[in-house]
């Protein structure tokens, strides 16, 4: 999740000079799946040792969770503070592709 945070601040500093508008729709954006997998890490890992399918069912939870996290904060974003939304969009991507590449260097 450090990764996340670190890309999201790093896109926020790249729309800065767009204007405080563009840097804080980006932050959101990232901020948005920062804070879904943050939740989805406590729902899927929170439970203890369970039988298999109230794991797996954990885990289902948690992504469900993570993505309306996700889709809520970017429609707050969008209507409620009237923020640019491709700025949104990149956050969220350097978000989720930070996510992902911490996992593939973790497992080399």
């Amino acid at each position: 999740m450090a990764w996340q945070g670190g890309a999201t601040a790093l896109t926020a500093l790249a729309f800065l000079p767009l204007g405080a508008r563009y840097a804080l729709a980006a932050a959101v954006g990232g901020g948005a799946v920062f804070a879904g997998s943050f939740l989805a890490a406590l729902l899927a890992l929170g439970g203890g040792v369970q039988p298999a399918g109230m794991a797996m069912g954990r885990l289902l939870l948690g992504v469900v969770v993570k993505w309306v996290v996700v889709f809520a904060v970017l429609g707050l974003g969008l209507a409620g503070m009237r923020l640019p939304p491709l700025p949104m969009l990149v956050g969220v991507l350097a978000a989720t592709l930070a996510f992902v590449l911490a996992h593939l260097l973790k497992n080399r």
